[in-house]
């Protein structure tokens, strides 16, 4: 096969890739819930009460007991899932976690913090930091988008799943496959009722491939 058709054989199967959404059948559990349940392709869990994703900086404490249900991806890929949770305790959480290992992982998406709606991410290499941006308006729902691109993950958000906000861009080292997945926590409180719908991962085409090949192609 000639350079340009390997090109576009490429490209052509990434677009089928693109069409397929990832089974919550598949995936598996780390710090399993005792209350969980999937239909229509929604994970309802009730979240374990005191759990958390957390290492060491300001609170002095490390933490990795909280409900992750995952799958594992190598390469550069978009994550995206609808959120909707009945909220009561201070630092409830849950959004979608990228993991290399314990000291390693990028965690996004709604906390409720002093009866704020709150798009939260934490990133933690060897030490966790915190970012949260505040909305005027506790809606009913919210769409989370993950995207891995190189050695970086962006964070989106979005009310609609039309128009998305990039709320942070964070390291992560590439070319290490990761586990990526739907997380949810209650630090404070006594847990909660979760509900994660249309969970995707869609394989993106390497970039540096991409290039080579354009480089390469005849």
């Amino acid at each position: 096969m000639k350079k340009k058709g390997l090109f576009l054989a490429l490209v052509a199967l990434c677009a089928v890739k693109f069409a397929s959404a990832q089974s919550l059948d598949k995936m598996q559990w780390f710090n399993e819930p005792e209350k969980w349940d999937i239909k229509n392709n929604t994970l309802t869990m009730a979240v374990t009460p005191q759990s958390d994703y957390w290492r060491i900086s300001h609170y002095g404490f490390t933490v990795d007991d909280a409900p992750f249900y995952y799958t594992t991806y190598g390469g550069e890929f978009e994550a995206k899932v609808k959120l909707t949770g009945a909220y009561k305790a201070r630092f409830d959480q849950m959004g979608i976690m990228v993991r290399t290992d314990h000291e390693n992982y990028i965690k996004a998406g709604v906390e409720f913090v002093d009866g704020k709606f709150n798009v939260s991410s934490v990133v933690t290499h060897h030490v966790s930091d915190w970012a949260v941006t505040t909305l005027d308006k506790v809606p009913p729902f919210i769409w989370i988008k993950i995207v891995r691109r190189l050695d970086a993950v962006e964070v989106f958000y979005s009310l609609d799943d039309v128009n998305y906000i990039m709320t942070r861009n964070a390291p992560l080292q590439d070319n290490k496959p990761v586990m990526v997945g739907l997380m949810a926590a209650s630090p404070d409180g006594k847990g909660f009722e979760a509900k994660f719908e249309n969970f995707r991962v869609k394989h993106l085409p390497d970039q540096r491939r991409l290039e080579w090949l354009k480089k390469n192609a005849n």
